[in-house]
């Protein structure tokens, strides 16, 4: 259900985003994000933010969101950041307190997911967990991985690497779709497909 959401969250973004560009166009509506200011990327910070923290929400979406308002280079600026604070606060979170704070703000449905991805001996395996942060659930892996007994300094760089490469793809997909770039598009489309290998690979290492 979780993944049905976040698709349903990107898909419903993206028609929200064309929709706009063929109303307004693209210039009157990044002329209409501008007039807002700072608060256009601090709100969208802050969704991210939050859609890391609670794992439910679609952050996926954010970030195409991201892409298609601020701009390939700002929108990524801004996600890369909102995922670096989000997910150390959520290792540190789960590290500091353990599984009762984590279960009040995941819920109980999806412990099971996070007390999984803490026994995959992750914290063994460096290349290992940066290719799950790689994934569509890596806030539940950042949970996860808090749990065991990983050292903040091997877990920091696999999720740097993993913002760096994960990112630009669907954020460019955002950009792409409202600037009509197609060698923007075709680089993201190429990027998430790449992801979607990531994804299938990690979850076949998670059920193995």
């Amino acid at each position: 259900m979780t993944k049905i959401l976040r698709f349903l969250g990107v898909i419903g973004l993206v028609a929200l985003a064309i929709g706009l560009v063929n109303h307004y166009g693209v210039a009157q509506l990044r002329a209409q994000v501008a007039q807002l200011g700072v608060w256009a990327p601090v709100g969208i910070f802050l969704l991210r933010f939050t859609s890391v923290i609670i794992p439910a929400l679609p952050g996926s979406a954010y970030s195409v969101l991201s892409g298609g308002v601020l701009g390939f280079s700002q929108g990524l600026l801004v996600i890369c950041l909102a995922d670096l604070l989000s997910c150390s606060l959520s290792f540190s979170l789960s590290r500091r307190y353990g599984r009762n704070l984590v279960q009040r703000l995941v819920g109980a449905r999806f412990m099971d997911r996070i007390d999984t991805l803490s026994q995959r001996h992750l914290e063994q395996n460096f290349f290992l967990l940066t290719g799950f942060l790689m994934t569509g659930f890596f806030d539940f892996v950042c949970y996860g991985v808090g749990l065991t007994r990983a050292p903040w300094l091997r877990f920091a760089p696999a999720l740097i690497i993993s913002i760096i490469i994960s990112n630009p793809p669907i954020v460019a997909l955002g950009a792409g779709l409202l600037e009509g770039g197609k060698l923007l598009v075709g680089f993201a489309l190429l990027g998430v497909f790449g992801l979607a290998i990531a994804t299938g690979i990690a979850q076949r290492k998670a059920i193995s």
